[in-house]
């Protein structure tokens, strides 16, 4: 069993003011998916991009949007987000303190 504080995992920087943890993976013994909490500094933006996998997404805390293809939506505290494989998605935090969330995915062998 893993039972541990997210904060125990060192954060990497992924983008100015953005960083994510790998809380729960494959080093954990995860086969299929791996959990990540992802935080943005305020103003942070991680443009436009795309995977071949989903994202499932819960948002813990602050305040920030989400655009997946042309559809935009908030980022708040008790949303989930759904993120299909291979369509466009961006965030952005529009809040004064971090937009904090967990995103899980599912191991692919582009994603591994």
């Amino acid at each position: 069993m893993l039972n541990r504080d997210f904060n125990e995992v060192t954060p990497q920087r992924v983008a100015e003011g953005i960083t994510i943890r790998w809380v729960i993976g494959q080093p954990e013994g995860a086969p299929t998916f791996a959990m990540r909490v992802i935080e943005f500094g305020p103003g942070a933006i991680f443009a436009e991009h795309q995977h071949p996998y989903e994202h499932e997404i819960f948002v813990l805390e602050g305040e920030g949007v989400v655009r997946v293809s042309d559809d935009e939506g908030p980022m708040i505290p008790g949303r989930v987000i759904y993120v299909p494989p291979g369509i466009s998605h961006s965030y952005r935090n529009t809040g004064q303190g971090v937009l904090r969330f967990i995103c899980v995915i599912p191991y692919a062998e582009s994603s591994a």
